[in-house]
């Protein structure tokens, strides 16, 4: 394609338009005659880069159309009324544009700006308010920018990202693809803290069962040490091991399986149990829970997760009859066996057989039989280890009812969540020799989780929304 357009005005010249035209027609009637796959793949590229050619010059031609019509000049001084101190029109201005085709694209844009941000060094402060309507953030389309924030979440690197992409003509540095991706993250997450997260048209919670469950991971992030850089000048780090907490809202059916007509929530935070618990409520908020038929919440015995949850249902404005709490039923037959564990003076033989009966009880919802087992073994050398046993048990009682949570056809583990932390966390924020800044950690963890759940459109939405790109 040729970049050499005119400035003044940047229309698409006619003349090339046809001229791509002419190379399609060419490409059609001329005979090909195929003898080898390097034939056969010079054609494929030649047909496709006259068709990417074409592409780039009929979305220039239509861009600017639309950018030039009174309708989207109206839009645009409504876009920016809200706007602190006012932005005052600077005229159109050349605005170059990487497009999915990796052709550039050369518009004219109307250009917004405070008078106090004319001063030296706040040159490009200001706002194309009419590329923002159409979701064009980062001089990149919509179509380009969403492809790099939905390979650079899925990749485990951004240098793959960066090979993926120059493997279909699209040549970023490694800067510009971290650069682009977490700011696509950040609009997302602006937009969905205040308040424009929505289900899609169809999906709903009425008269439905809700299970929620969240739990932690492990990552480590990049903290930077006091004193001294090293002899290259670099400074110096630790690796911090942290814990991101992660959430799962999932729906299921009548028979207890996962209903796919309802794409699970996933979400995470690396800001500790008030943060995550506050996108709890605002997911729950945002998709009406209270019109819900059952709610479930369901856990392992974490302390910062149950001490939370009387509060949520009270801020929810949850019933009594709608909501049920249960301890997973997996996790308490692990404390079970850590009991077996600290009796070192049975045989394996005898702790089997200790384990299966208090599983079997367990599941009976007999949880004061189990916890009268394990006060009978609070002594010793071991007592101690064991009485903290025993008071998990305790403390978790009446979140044991098994046969009644059973009978329901809801889950009776947190598998979900356990799952989503694997794929979310484990498989792209965790490894050998990856320490993360918390800040882009945070932001990866959000465009990961949108895409496990298959939320990806609803990312889209909200990385896109003109307001995430408004000045403060």
């Amino acid at each position: 394609m040729n970049n050499d357009l005119d400035t003044t005005n940047c229309r698409a010249n006619s003349n090339e338009i046809q001229a791509a035209y002419k190379r399609i027609e060419e490409l059609e009637h001329t005979p090909q005659h195929i003898e080898s796959p390097e034939a056969l793949e010079h054609l494929e590229r030649s047909l496709r880069e006259a068709m990417e050619n074409l592409t780039a010059l009929l979305l220039q031609k239509h861009l600017q159309a639309s950018l030039d019509t009174n309708e989207t000049k109206a839009r645009e001084a409504e876009l920016i009324k809200p706007c602190s101190g006012r932005l005052k029109n600077e005229g159109l201005v050349p605005v170059w544009l990487y497009t999915m085709s990796g052709l550039l694209i050369l518009v004219q844009a109307r250009y917004y700006r405070r008078s106090c941000d004319r001063r030296k060094g706040k040159r490009y402060s200001g706002i194309y308010a009419g590329l923002i309507l159409l979701g064009i953030h980062e001089r990149c389309t919509p179509l380009l920018g969403s492809t790099i924030s939905q390979w650079s979440s899925l990749l485990s690197s951004f240098a793959e990202v960066q090979q993926v992409l120059l493997d279909q003509g699209l040549n970023f540095g490694i800067k510009v693809l971290r650069r682009l991706t977490y700011r696509y993250a950040e609009r997302a997450r602006l937009m969905q803290q205040a308040g424009e997260f929505a289900l899609s048209p169809g999906e709903n919670i009425a008269k439905r069962r809700v299970v929620v469950s969240c739990d932690g991971g492990r990552i480590r992030l990049r903290e930077n040490k006091r004193g001294k850089k090293t002899q290259k000048g670099r400074t110096r780090y630790k690796g911090a091991w942290r814990e991101p907490k992660l959430l799962i809202i999932y729906v299921v059916n009548e028979k207890g399986k996962l209903e796919k007509s309802f794409a699970p929530i996933i979400d995470g935070s690396l800001n500790g149990p008030d943060d995550v618990f506050q996108l709890i409520h605002d997911y729950l908020r945002a998709i009406n829970i209270e019109e819900a038929d059952k709610v479930l919440f369901v856990a392992d015995g974490a302390h910062w997760i149950w001490n939370r949850i009387p509060k949520l249902i009270k801020n929810l404005g949850l019933q009594s009859y709608q909501v049920h709490e249960l301890l997973d039923f997996y996790h308490a037959v692990e404390h079970i066996s850590s009991v077996a564990s600290l009796r070192k003076a049975w045989s394996v033989k005898e702790r089997k057989t200790w384990i299966r009966k208090q599983r079997s009880l367990l599941s009976k919802g007999k949880a004061d039989q189990v916890i009268a087992a394990v006060k009978s073994l609070c002594k010793g050398r071991n007592g101690k280890a064991i009485t903290t046993e025993r008071d998990y048990f305790i403390r978790n009682q009446h979140r044991m009812a098994y046969p009644t949570l059973k009978s329901l056809k809801l889950p009776l583990g947190s598998g979900a969540v356990e799952s989503a932390i694997r794929r979310v966390v484990n498989l792209r924020l965790k490894g050998p020799c990856i320490f993360w800044h918390q800040e882009n950690a945070a932001k990866m963890l959000m465009l990961r989780s949108y895409y496990k759940a298959g939320r990806w459109n609803m990312l889209k939405q909200l990385a896109n929304s003109s307001l995430s790109a408004l000045p403060a």
